[in-house]
């Protein structure tokens, strides 16, 4: 699910159908929608942002989007735009029920083999996620308190930004736990005598 081969030997992918979907909103120039990607898509599909120069031309190449060169300045820019068979593609996987979630998350790998480094180390770990996260809830407090380029979409944007909101909280409150357990621990393979 959530792909299907384009007719030019490269699959449809998640990243296709958001930047479709951000073209469903207007046209935009690649520049946009990289800007656009990194205000909110990628909060959620970071993969998108190392795409979006590439990925626009295969839409066109497929009919999902049109290409059009225009003068910004004395510079060329493309600007592409969703066409008719784009937002079909864009309605039909919608309607397809998503695959599971994955998250790729170093410090957590780090925190997973904390045994083979020292205290400090995890420590440092730790703190790193927690400071990650507060910045990050800032960064989402900043979003949600600007303007909005599409104020008619603000209850989907909250929807979204709800979710990673309550998922920074959680990162928070976790590293605050963990913290305070490995303060007890003699060292990362030493976790001491058990606690009550």
């Amino acid at each position: 699910m959530g792909s299907r081969p384009f007719c030019h030997d490269a699959p449809v992918t998640t990243t296709s159908y958001a930047l479709l979907g951000l073209l469903a909103l207007q046209p935009w120039a690649t520049y946009e929608l990289a800007q656009q990607v990194r205000r909110g898509l990628a909060w959620f599909w970071p993969g998108a942002e190392r795409k979006v120069y590439d990925e626009p031309k295969r839409l066109v190449a497929e009919g999902y989007a049109t290409a059009r060169e225009e003068l910004s300045g004395r510079r060329k820019r493309t600007v592409y735009e969703i066409t008719p068979e784009g937002r079909a593609a864009l309605r039909a996987w919608l309607a397809e029920p998503s695959v599971a979630p994955s998250l790729e998350d170093e410090a957590m790998v780090r925190v997973l083999f904390a045994d083979g480094g020292d205290l400090a180390s995890l420590r440092a770990t730790l703190a790193a996620m927690e400071e990650g996260a507060r910045g990050r809830l800032a960064q989402l407090a900043a979003i949600e308190g600007g303007a909005q380029p599409f104020p008619e979409r603000g209850h989907i944007g909250a929807l979204a930004m709800r979710l990673r909101q309550e998922q920074e909280r959680t990162t928070l409150a976790w590293a605050a736990w963990a913290r305070a357990e490995v303060d007890g621990w003699r060292a990362t393979d030493d976790p001491g005598p058990a606690r009550p």
